[in-house]
């Protein structure tokens, strides 16, 4: 690539050091159709003729299937998947596959490749992503009233359903799927043209390129265009959040599975034994997830460090960008379908839920806004349900025993309705609030939506 101006061969421990075909060849695809769409502009601006084209594109159809057969002998020498698919273009059609490269360099032709690949994996991770949300939404249905204690700070604070609480992840994954629509925005854009750093004397019709290969607009500043990771790093930080919204689902499978809350039972299939203790059964796809999670913030935070103290244009740094990005995609990716299987097969314990649910205490606070409604400031209507809280810790009777009207004139005899949990849930008719009768209606509204 360089020989005419270099004396010595590059040195084999650099070859190593530098090469990327060992986890670039995965770009092929795209090289390849941004090759052919390149070739054509040149047809174009009157640097190949017709003949000379239709050689390039079936060489490089030919190397494209010698890819897909696993038949095509990689160098390590040729660096990376660029050089490699022309190097084997040009030995099959000798001096039209030597034009190719006329008017582009290898800078704007990875940018070009990322955003290709970055593009169909957005569209690939959505696909995936509403899988999920459709896994999740079947099991809502099913369990849309069971009802479930609601906690915070892992403490049991007030009565949900199963379907309310699932459908809490469905929000956080729509949103997901939501920042990677936004996101595909910017990754569809072609810097193709942009050659080195400050374009070419040779001047392609960079609009024609940008439409075969499906852009939506061309970049706008040739040095921008070539240095430019921020669509990588935008998308590693919305692959990142969707682990984090896994891993706090799996967190809360963990806990339901246990013999301490046993709210939940996950299939044979999604679960693991011990090699050591015979009755365990173990919630490895939720633990593995919640770890998995960690390495897509590290491939984030890797991009980020690589690109931070980076000056304009290109630098051998940003090389990095591309063993992250894959790695966070086929990671996420086998996520999201083994949790999508898991969830599907998982069986909620509805009376367990149900007892847990039973607690009186659950419904201290539906008990503060009964005293409200008596006209009981909130302030004073919550010390008094503390006091009587207290009481029934003390004493150890459950809430819903005691004789309220000791501890003040303001409980009346009717204070015992407040215990019904049905009742309760049915009083939550706000919108985003736990009735059964809203739950089942926001089930409805995302099924039909999707």
């Amino acid at each position: 690539m360089w020989k005419g101006r270099f004396a010595k061969a590059t040195a084999d421990l650099v070859q190593q050091y530098g090469e990327s075909i060992s986890y670039d060849w995965r770009l092929y695809k795209h090289d390849v159709a941004g090759s052919i769409a390149h070739a054509r502009a040149q047809v174009k601006a009157g640097l190949l003729n017709n003949d000379e084209f239709a050689s390039i594109e079936k060489g490089l159809r030919e190397v494209e299937q010698e890819i897909d057969a696993g038949s095509f002998d990689f160098s390590i020498e040729l660096e990376d998947i660029h050089m490699n698919i022309e190097s084997a273009l040009t030995e099959k059609i000798g001096a039209p596959g030597a034009k190719l490269h006329t008017a582009r360099s290898r800078n704007d032709q990875v940018a070009t490749d990322t955003r290709l690949y970055c593009r169909e994996e957005i569209d690939t991770l959505t696909t995936h992503l509403t899988e999920l949300k459709k896994a999740l939404l079947e099991q809502a249905s099913t369990y849309a009233d069971a009802v479930i204690p609601g906690y915070t700070h892992l403490q049991r604070g007030q009565p949900v359903t199963v379907g309310h609480h699932l459908l809490a992840y469905v929000e956080m994954i729509d949103r997901d799927t939501s920042r990677l629509a936004d996101c595909r925005k910017r990754v569809n854009v072609s810097p193709l043209g942009s050659g080195a750093l400050a374009g070419s004397t040779i001047n392609l019709d960079r609009q024609q390129i940008a439409e075969e290969l499906g852009f939506d607009r061309v970049t706008t500043n040739s040095m921008d265009a070539i240095s430019d990771r921020d669509y990588i790093a935008e998308f590693l930080f919305d692959i990142a959040l969707v682990g984090t919204h896994l891993s706090r689902l799996s967190e809360d499978l963990i806990l339901w599975c246990s013999s301490e809350f046993g709210f939940a039972t996950l299939s044979d299939a999604h679960t693991t034994g011990s090699s050591l203790m015979p009755q365990k059964k173990n919630p490895d796809v939720c633990e593995l997830t919640r770890g998995k999670t960690g390495r897509l913030y590290g491939n984030l935070v890797a991009l980020l460090t690589a690109a931070k103290g980076l000056p304009l244009t290109y630098n051998r740094d940003l090389q990095e960008d591309k063993e992250p990005l894959f790695d966070s995609i086929d990671t996420l990716k086998l996520a999201l379908k083994v949790n999508t299987e898991m969830i599907a097969d998982m069986t909620i314990n509805v009376d367990t839920c149900l007892a847990a649910a039973s607690d009186p205490l659950l419904l201290a606070t539906d008990l503060a806004d009964y005293l409200v409604k008596k006209d009981v400031p909130f302030r004073q209507a919550h010390e008094l349900v503390g006091q009587a809280v207290a009481v029934s810790v003390q004493t150890s009777t459950p809430l819903d025993q005691l004789d309220l009207t000791q501890i003040s004139d303001h409980y009346g005899a009717d204070t015992k309705e407040v215990f019904h949990l049905q009742t309760a849930l049915a009083a939550r008719t706000n919108p985003g609030a736990p009735s059964i009768e809203n739950v089942r209606a926001e089930v409805a509204r995302w099924q039909e939506s999707l």
